[in-house]
């Protein structure tokens, strides 16, 4: 399956069959960066602010997910579970939801802008996944400290930051280097691209690599 880094906290992940999924499109006049010229089969929301719902921007969806619950899309597995976009049960910025997918037998887990801590209920949703798209920008999110306890905790095979200050931004984010300190250099992959693959023979369970996907315009 293929990871495609599209900006901020979208995602285009595509299973070997052709099916594919965008997660969270956002508003490129808004947040700052351009979206891309993209289509998939289909879209999760993870709440519903400007930088995250833009669904119109996917081309040739045929279905909308932004709600909790078990989906089967032509033989990808979609859940969606209940989590906050703050630290007082949504009081603040409301409900998040978080999705986890499965592709190829790979197990990807999208955050969205959760901005809870992990309690046990939620980890247990989660469950064993190989790899986790993880905001670390703080402010609206998680910042890098609690990102880590995020990390150390589910044990991922990989990591792929996201939601984190670049260029041309019209608001302020962490930097990605905050979130970078916390792991030895020899973890940390920076390709210069914005998509990887991945199959299910590539996790060995012994260790964490970070991947840092690079926004190609």
């Amino acid at each position: 399956m293929k990871i495609q880094w599209l900006g901020h906290s979208s995602f285009k992940l595509t299973e070997s069959t052709g099916v594919s999924v965008v997660t969270d499109p956002f508003d490129g006049s808004e947040v700052g960066i351009p979206f891309p010229d993209i289509s998939a089969d289909v879209v999760t929301i993870s709440h519903g602010h400007f930088d995250h719902n833009k669904v119109e921007n996917v081309k040739d969806h045929k279905l909308v997910l932004n709600s909790t619950g078990m989906h089967e899309v032509d033989g990808v597995d979609i859940s969606g579970f209940l989590s906050y976009h703050d630290s007082q049960k949504g009081a603040v910025r409301g409900k998040n939801i978080v999705f986890r997918f499965r592709m190829d037998g790979v197990e990807v887990c999208h955050l969205g802008d959760i901005g809870e801590k992990l309690s046990p209920m939620l980890a247990e949703l989660i469950g064993s996944i190989n790899i986790l798209l993880i905001p670390i920008g703080g402010r609206y999110t998680i910042d890098a400290d609690m990102a880590k306890e995020y990390v150390d905790f589910l044990m991922p095979d990989v990591v792929i930051p996201m939601h984190y200050m670049q260029d041309g931004y019209n608001t302020e984010l962490d930097d990605l280097e905050d979130f970078l300190r916390k792991f030895d250099r020899d973890s940390i992959e920076c390709p210069d691209t914005d998509e990887v693959e991945f199959d299910r023979a590539d996790f060995d369970g012994e260790r964490t690599r970070v991947i840092v996907l690079r926004k190609i315009d």
